[in-house]
């Protein structure tokens, strides 16, 4: 097993799963859609947030333990849903799952995984999250809440910024697929993945088990392609909340608010928890970061008086960045690209080593801003004038 102690940081990460990752995947995980201008400035808005240094305050036993959903956690992060997580790593979402449990962070599978619902049930033993892409076909996503259900998936995590598909060029340019197709570009640099390729024949999982043997007239590549370009639901809307909500029964979790309206939204349909996101910047180019977007979101929840959670996802490259997200009014963090960097550098071990140092940077940046505990952290500790303004600046 390599000794991952001089991986420091994420971008360290992100370097070696450049190089170890076939590029239509790693293009997948470290791009946007159009311009990129939202996926750039979810991370450089977080940037512009200072963090005030205190001085000689006790900060002797210090705790990042908080809660999610009502689930003990060791820190404020989980693992958001990703699709083709299982191309970046054969058996990815498994690895992860298995890393996010060890570690005592929540999972969430995708519904576009690689590895189906039934194998993280079967190889983890705590309760995961699920996320729910709906479809046209109605009976298909009863199913997979059916599915998800005896699974015993803990929380619903319901999609709601994809009703149509953004537009990534280099999704198209390189012809995304899974498994890859054999074309000449493709097999010329899959050559220079050997680790990947091996780790690939030691698995048959390669295309997306929640949907291929699951969804009507899905049997292969050729029809797997044809039935999603067609099946995402542009007519979702709120009305649609309550009967999934119904249909699931649980905890439901309703990722892709960007609006205070729509979180006002959100805390009256009775969910448990809304994530802000504007999909990793996947979705519309152009959005304010999400970062920016919270505090008003924040604010509007509780003119609500709801006790619905508020979460932050998209852009968090570092624990730094999750301490911000908590000061600004965030319940909780959900990470993509930085535990997938980490999949894709060394498996398992990587997501391991992606938590251990968000661990640690919210740890010690948290005792140098004066406190011991993440559950009292408030905009006391940020710099006046660096927070405040951030959407006026981001757009």
């Amino acid at each position: 097993m390599k000794d991952l102690k001089k991986i420091t940081e994420i971008e360290d990460l992100r370097r070696v799963a450049e190089r170890k990752v076939p590029r239509m995947f790693y293009d997948y995980v470290d791009s946007g859609s159009w311009t990129e201008t939202t996926y750039r400035s979810n991370e450089t808005d977080f940037d512009r947030i200072k963090l005030r240094q205190r001085v000689l305050v006790d900060i002797d036993n210090r705790s990042l333990a908080t809660q999610m959903i009502g689930e003990e956690i060791k820190m404020p992060v989980a693992i958001a849903p990703t699709g083709f997580t299982g191309m970046m790593w054969a058996d990815g979402e498994i690895h992860a799952a298995r890393a996010a449990e060890k570690f005592g962070v929540p999972f969430s599978l995708s519904t576009m995984s690689i590895c189906s619902i039934e194998d993280i049930a079967t190889h983890t033993s705590k309760p995961f999250w699920f996320q729910l892409y709906v479809m046209r076909d109605h009976d298909y996503v009863a199913n997979l809440i059916q599915r998800a259900k005896d699974a015993n998936c803990s929380a619903l995590i319901l999609t709601a910024d994809l009703q149509v598909l953004g537009q990534r060029h280099k999704d198209i340019k390189n012809g995304l697929s899974a498994p890859p197709r054999p074309t000449l570009a493709n097999i010329v640099n899959l050559m220079t993945k050997p680790q990947w390729c091996m780790n690939m024949l030691g698995t048959k999982r390669h295309s997306f088990g929640n949907i291929v043997g699951h969804a009507k007239g899905v049997d292969d590549l050729s029809s797997l392609t044809a039935w999603t370009e067609e099946q995402f639901d542009p007519r979702l809307s709120w009305d649609d909340v309550a009967r999934i909500k119904d249909m699931w029964g649980g905890k439901l979790i309703i990722k892709g608010i960007m609006e205070p309206e729509d979180a006002i939204m959100a805390a009256r349909s009775g969910a448990d928890a809304l994530v802000v996101s504007n999909h990793g910047g996947r979705q519309l180019d152009g959005a304010l970061s999400s970062i920016s977007a919270l505090s008003d979101i924040v604010q509007a929840v509780h003119a609500e008086n709801s006790d619905i959670e508020v979460w932050l996802d998209s852009g968090i490259r570092s624990g730094q960045d999750v301490l911000k997200a908590i000061a600004l009014g965030a319940k909780g963090t959900m990470i993509g690209r930085a535990f997938l960097y980490g999949l894709g550098a060394y498996g398992e071990d990587g997501v391991r080593r992606a938590l251990e140092i968000i661990h640690k940077e919210c740890d010690l940046s948290m005792a140098f801003c004066g406190h011991t505990d993440i559950n009292n952290v408030t905009t006391d500790i940020l710099v006046k004038g660096t927070y405040e303004n951030l959407k006026v600046a981001n757009r």
